[in-house]
C-alpha cells in the first residue's frame, strides 16, 4: 500500500491527463485532490504539514508563472515590433527545410538558452518562435520539449551537476568535472541522436506524407550536428568543468549547422514543409529590420543571464536586492521557497523586451500592448500549475509524517534499488527521469535520489560517478515529459487544455532516452 500511494503522484496524472485525456487544470486538479488525500489517511501526514506544503506548491508556481509571463511578453513585444518576422526571414534563408530548423531552433538555440537560463525557459521561449516559422502548436511544443533534454544536464550554467549532487560524499570540484566527463561519454551515443530524433517526430507524427526517405535523407547532417554538439560537450567538459558546457557546445554546433545548412551540405535536395498550418502564408515581403537588430532581445538574455550567473558582484546584487522568498511556511521548518526575482530567468526576459523597444528604434507602446496579451495567455496556465505544484510540493515533504517513514521519493528509490539492484545501469536513468517527471527540474530529482544513486552503485560494485551521470542524464530526460514544462509550452504555443496531447507525444522519446543511456552507462563502463 505504501509504494502504491507513492507512486500514486506519477500514476494519476498519467491516467487522467495521457489516458483520460482532460486539461492539465482538470486532470492535475483531480490528481493533487486525491494524492494529497492518500498523503494525509495512509502516509501520516498532518494537516498543518498538508497546508504548509500546498502553500508552498502555490508560491513556486508563481515563480515559474513569473519565467512564463518573461518568455510570452519578450516574444509579443517582438512580434508587435516585426522582429519576429525578420528572425524568421533568418531562418527560412539558411533553410526553409523544416526539419533543419527544427533542429537549429528547438535543439541548438534552445541549449544555448538551457545552459545560461535553464528552469523550462527554452521550451517557452523556442516553442512560439517555430509556430511563427509555420509549425503546427503541437508539433511546436512537441519537438521544443524533446529537443530540451541532452542539455539539460548542465543548465542554468551546470546547476543539476554543481548543486545536484552537493549532498554527495566527496562533492568538489574534482567529482563534478568526473561526473560531467560521465555524462559527456554518454551523450556521444545519446545526445547525438537527439537532432535525428526530432526529425522522425517531425516527419512521422506531423507530416502529411510519411515516407522513409524523407526521414533517412536527413541522417547524415542530423548526426553532423549532433556529434559536433557532443563531441565538443566532452572537449568542454574535459578542460573546463560542468559550467559551460552546455553554453559552448550549442555555440560549436550552431556555427556548423548554420555554415552546412547555408551551404547545403549533407542535406536532400527536396525542401520538406509538411508540418506546416494548413493557413500559413510564407511572408513574401522583406523586412527592414537588420537580423543584429531583430536578434539583440535575445543576445542581451544569454548575456544577462551569464552575468547574473556568474559575475559575483552582479549575482549577490540580484540574488539579494527583491527576495520574496517565503521561509518556514506556517512554522514548518524546512518548507520554502525561494524567489529572488531580478535572478529569475523571468525579470531576464522582461527587461530584455523593455530594453527591445529601444534598440530596434520602436515606440513603448509596443511594450505595454505585449504584456497586456501576455497577462490573459498564462491565466490557463495559473489553473494548471497551482495543483500540479502543490502535488510536488506534498510528495517532496512527504518524509515530515506521524509514523517516521521516508519520504515518498526515497521509498520509491529504496524499493527499486532492492528489487532491481541487478541490472542498475539500466534503472538509474529511470530513477532519474521518474524524479524529474514529478520534481519537474533535474536538479531537485538528483538531490533527492543521487544519495540513493550513490548508495547503490556501492552495493553493485558499479563505478559511483557513472551512475551518477546517469542519475543526471536521466533527470535531463524527464524534462520531455514533467507536467509543468508540458503546461508552460502548451501555454505559449496557445494550446492551453491540450497537454495529455502533448505528454502522449514525447512520452515514448522520453522512455527511450532512459533505455539508450542505459545501453550507453554499460558501453562507458566496459571502457573505463
Amino acid at each position: 500500500m505504501l509504494f502504491l500511494t507513492a507512486i500514486s503522484a506519477i500514476l494519476f496524472p498519467f491516467i487522467f491527463l495521457v489516458l483520460f485525456r482532460m486539461p492539465a487544470k482538470k486532470g492535475m486538479l483531480f490528481s493533487a485532490i486525491i494524492f494529497i488525500l492518500l498523503a494525509f489517511l495512509v502516509w501520516g501526514m498532518d494537516l498543518h504539514t498538508l497546508s504548509a506544503s500546498i502553500l508552498e506548491g502555490f508560491h513556486r508556481a508563481v515563480t515559474i508563472l513569473f519565467i512564463l509571463l518573461g518568455a510570452i511578453v519578450l516574444l509579443n513585444t517582438l512580434r508587435q515590433t516585426g522582429a519576429v518576422e525578420r528572425i524568421n526571414e533568418g531562418f527560412r534563408n539558411i533553410s526553409p527545410d523544416m526539419r533543419v530548423q527544427v533542429v537549429i531552433v528547438a535543439f541548438l538555440f534552445g541549449s544555448l538558452i538551457e545552459g545560461a537560463a535553464g528552469f523550462g525557459t527554452p521550451a517557452a521561449v523556442t516553442g512560439p518562435l517555430m509556430v511563427a516559422l509555420g509549425f503546427t502548436p503541437l508539433a511546436a511544443a512537441t519537438t521544443a520539449l524533446i529537443a530540451d533534454s541532452t542539455s539539460v544536464s548542465f543548465g542554468a550554467v551546470g546547476t543539476p551537476v554543481i548543486v545536484g549532487l552537493s549532498n554527495i560524499e566527496g562533492a568538489g570540484a574534482e567529482m563534478f568535472q568526473e561526473v560531467a566527463i560521465r555524462i559527456t561519454m554518454m551523450d556521444l551515443l545519446v545526445g547525438t541522436l537527439v537532432p535525428f530524433a526530432l526529425v522522425v517526430v517531425l516527419t512521422v507524427a506531423f507530416g502529411k506524407k510519411r515516407g522513409m526517405s524523407s526521414i533517412f535523407s536527413m541522417l547524415p547532417w542530423s548526426l553532423l550536428v549532433g556529434f559536433t554538439y557532443t563531441i565538443s560537450a566532452f572537449v568542454y567538459a574535459y578542460l573546463f568543468g560542468p559550467e559551460f558546457v552546455a553554453i559552448l557546445a550549442s555555440m560549436t554546433a550552431l556555427a556548423v549547422a548554420t555554415v552546412t545548412a547555408k551551404k547545403k551540405i549533407l542535406l536532400p535536395k527536396e525542401v520538406w514543409q509538411d508540418a506546416l498550418q494548413d493557413d500559413f502564408v510564407v511572408p513574401d515581403t522583406k523586412s527592414e529590420m537588420s537580423l543584429l537588430s531583430a536578434w539583440s532581445p535575445y543576445m542581451i538574455v544569454v548575456v544577462l543571464l551569464l552575468l547574473t550567473r556568474i559575475v559575483e558582484p552582479i549575482q549577490n546584487f540580484t540574488q539579494t536586492a527583491i527576495d520574496f522568498g517565503w521561509n518556514d511556511i506556517l512554522g514548518v521548518e524546512g518548507v520554502s521557497s525561494a524567489w529572488q526575482v531580478l535572478y529569475s530567468p523571468g525579470a531576464v526576459l522582461l527587461l530584455a523586451a523593455f530594453i527591445s523597444v529601444f534598440t530596434q528604434k520602436k515606440k513603448l507602446s509596443n511594450f505595454v500592448t505585449a504584456t497586456k496579451q501576455s497577462l490573459g495567455t498564462i491565466q490557463g496556465a495559473a489553473l494548471a500549475l497551482l495543483p500540479t505544484l502543490a502535488l510536488v510540493q506534498v510528495f517532496t515533504n512527504s518524509g515530515m509524517n506521524a509514523q517516521d517513514l521516508v519520504s515518498m521519493p526515497q521509498h520509491i528509490a529504496t524499493v527499486m534499488a532492492g528489487s532491481l539492484g541487478g541490472m542498475w545501469l539500466f534503472v538509474a536513468p529511470y530513477l532519474g527521469l521518474l524524479g524529474s517527471f514529478i520534481t519537474g527540474s533535474a536538479t531537485v530529482s538528483t538531490l533527492t535520489f543521487a544519495p540513493i544513486q550513490y548508495s547503490a552503485a556501492l552495493d553493485t560494485g558499479l563505478n559511483v560517478n557513472l551512475i551518477l551521470g546517469q542519475q543526471i542524464a536521466g533527470a535531463a530526460a524527464g524534462n520531455m515529459i514533467c507536467v509543468h514544462n508540458v503546461v508552460a509550452a502548451a501555454a505559449v504555443v496557445g494550446m492551453v487544455g491540450k497537454e495529455g496531447d502533448i505528454i502522449r507525444k514525447t512520452l515514448i522519446p522520453a522512455l527511450l532516452y532512459g533505455l539508450f543511456l542505459g545501453i550507453a552507462g554499460t558501453i562507458v563502463l566496459l571502457i573505463i
